[in-house]
């Protein structure tokens, strides 16, 4: 009987662990925002804004980010981010490419726009691979390569570098990008709907597993604090997290996963440790 009690003890602290929201991202978070920043872009009020928190990035502030139109294989349209890395790759999370449920079958990435579905360069590739190891029930390995056509690099197209070492960057404020929500309460056609960046702050793994536990949280996650309401959003799957400016840019997480309950709940966000993948990436540059 003690047996029993402890086990369902410890049953009730693991459900009582936050989910994120990577798996089935496409139907809950990717879908509904490419059709609202569609919306928006095609609206009379758009003025580009988007990330919780954060401020409106101008032309060239994240050289870096690409921004991703993805095509399903059931026809529908979703989104995320990318950053790039070299003249025909860039980086992105492996769930924006398989879910778990839902399947791309191409992505365009977008350069040097501040709009997500017009304007910048654009360059449309079937040649994503996922990282082996990805697990879609606890975003383990939420890493993917894409192959682009060569692109030139100008003051709006820029690649970033890849972080390495064994810094865990515990207490850095780091920088992330992307085209996601401002916040949870957004519904309808936002006025809203460019390129954002805010200033976030990395914490350990441990205070981390507090939140989403031991089997979400491993080495190669790197969190952030969600304190103030300050983070990533929907939308924002796949894209930087990095440190430095100008040519010093350096990558240090991939947008990877929040709590589906929200993302101005205080609660901490999940990346993909770039510099646990390094190795995996740059043999695949």
């Amino acid at each position: 009987m003690k047996l029993l009690v402890a086990f369902a003890g410890l049953l009730a602290v693991a459900l009582a662990r936050e989910q994120t929201n990577a798996f089935n991202y496409h139907e809950t978070v990717g879908i509904p925002e490419a059709n609202r920043i569609r919306q928006a872009e095609a609206a009379v009020d758009f003025d580009g804004a988007r990330i919780v928190g954060g401020s409106q990035s101008s032309l060239g502030t994240n050289p870096h980010l690409g921004g991703l139109v993805i095509t399903l294989t059931t026809g529908g349209t979703s989104v995320c981010g990318s950053s790039l890395l070299s003249n025909t790759r860039a980086v992105t999370a492996a769930h924006c490419w398989f879910d778990g449920r839902g399947q791309a079958r191409q992505f365009v990435v977008v350069l040097g726009s501040l709009a997500l579905f017009s304007g910048g360069t654009r360059i449309a590739t079937n040649n994503v691979r996922m990282h082996e190891n990805w697990n879609w029930n606890t975003a383990n390995n939420d890493v993917a390569m894409i192959t682009i056509n060569w692109v030139g690099f100008n003051n709006n197209i820029q690649p970033i570098n890849l972080a390495s070492g064994s810094s865990d960057y515990v207490g850095t404020w780091a920088i992330a990008a992307g085209y996601g929500r401002t916040s949870d309460s957004q519904g309808g056609v936002p006025s809203n709907t460019s390129q954002r960046h805010v200033s976030i702050r990395v914490i350990t793994n441990a205070e981390c597993r507090n939140t989403f536990g031991s089997a979400i949280i491993i080495a190669s996650t790197l969190c952030t604090s969600g304190e103030g309401g300050r983070g990533t959003c929907g939308g924002d799957s796949g894209g930087p997290l990095y440190i430095g400016s100008g040519t010093g840019r350096t990558l240090i997480g991939i947008t990877s996963f929040g709590s589906p309950r929200g993302c101005q709940v205080g609660l901490p966000a999940g990346f993909a440790r770039v510099t646990s993948f390094n190795s995996w990436i740059r043999a695949r540059m």
